[in-house]
């Protein structure tokens, strides 16, 4: 039976990914910090049969290893990140930490434990803003405008070279905006809570133009899978929708619909929602369909679907 080592798994992709790895009947241990993710986001998880969580510091190597004891595991799945990004603009040290540095401890425990496989959570945020061009995966040149995009690309390079030395397999998952539940942090959860605190107004940074590929975690996680599943010695993939993606305006209006019919929607000025925010992309996932795998839902259904899953979350 394999075992699978989630760090970051108490997040919001992580908690999903454990769900299926255990229910296809293999072993999964969680590490997290709890930073972001937390106990609550595994409350479903606990209990079942071959789940196991530890709390530990993914960034420092010998914390990790310490923390890691006698446990066992045959392959990594690397989910450990900062996902606000205004945060690491605000300080570079948080994506430095939870970003870059989780990624040399995580490796420098595999090298020691003998463990050669490992699965990378990256991001579309490394590509930087190429305007209308379609955004494939050996475009260039890469020049992320977040500290989060820097250090999912420096996440990389590192495991290339480890690949180079010592590894033997090696997925890099590129994705765009993963919606669903539990919902931790995005464009969703933060208007739905907006309505909340104002439910006759919903501010909206930007001017609503801002155009994205969004992606339901339901199909990221099967992605991945059948990613993983092919043993590539070195795969990068990005992992999205087929569509254009869908706009802030189109968002709005839907949890506006859904939640709060009557609220006035404020729209701000510029098509970027903040300092790092590439506004639009458009998103080549042609590599992934070669392989016969394709999403369920486009960004449009999957955005619906995430709506009234987040409003469910932050109601009951």
């Amino acid at each position: 039976m394999t075992v699978h080592l989630i760090a970051g798994g108490a997040g919001f992709i992580g908690v999903n990914l454990a769900a299926a790895l255990l229910d296809r009947g293999d072993e999964v241990l969680v590490l997290d910090d709890l930073s972001r993710g937390s106990i609550a986001n595994m409350a479903a998880l606990r209990g079942r049969n071959g789940f196991g969580f530890i709390e530990a510091d993914c960034s420092d190597p010998d914390t990790l290893d310490v923390a890691l004891g006698v446990n066992r595991f045959d392959q990594v799945w690397h989910m450990a990140a900062n996902s606000d990004i205004p945060a690491g603009v605000a300080d570079y040290r948080v994506d430095l930490r939870q970003t870059f540095m989780t990624t040399v401890a995580l490796l420098d425990v595999m090298k020691r434990r003998g463990r050669t496989r490992i699965h990378f959570a990256s991001s579309s945020a490394i590509y930087g803003d190429h305007g209308e061009r379609l955004i494939h995966e050996d475009i260039g040149p890469l020049q992320p405008i977040s500290n989060y995009g820097a250090m999912k690309l420096a996440s990389e390079a590192q495991l290339r070279a480890a690949k180079e030395a010592w590894l033997e397999e090696v997925s890099v998952f590129r994705f765009p905006n993963v919606i669903g539940v539990p919902a931790t942090h995005g464009v969703i959860l933060d208007f739905i809570r907006k309505l909340v605190a104002t439910p006759d107004r919903l501010d909206v940074l930007g001017n609503g133009t801002q155009q994205k590929a969004y992606l339901h975690v339901s199909d990221l996680v099967a992605g991945m899978l059948h990613i993983a599943d092919r043993r590539e010695p070195y795969a990068v993939y990005n992992i999205g929708p087929t569509d254009d993606g869908v706009t802030v305006r189109f968002i709005a209006e839907t949890v506006r619909d859904q939640f709060r019919p009557a609220a006035a929607i404020q729209f701000g000025e510029g098509n970027r929602g903040w300092v790092g925010d590439v506004p639009k992309f458009a998103y080549s996932v042609e590599r992934l369909l070669a392989t016969g795998w394709q999403p369920r839902l486009g960004s449009r259904e999957a955005v619906l679907k995430a709506v009234a899953e987040i409003i469910a979350q932050e109601t009951r």
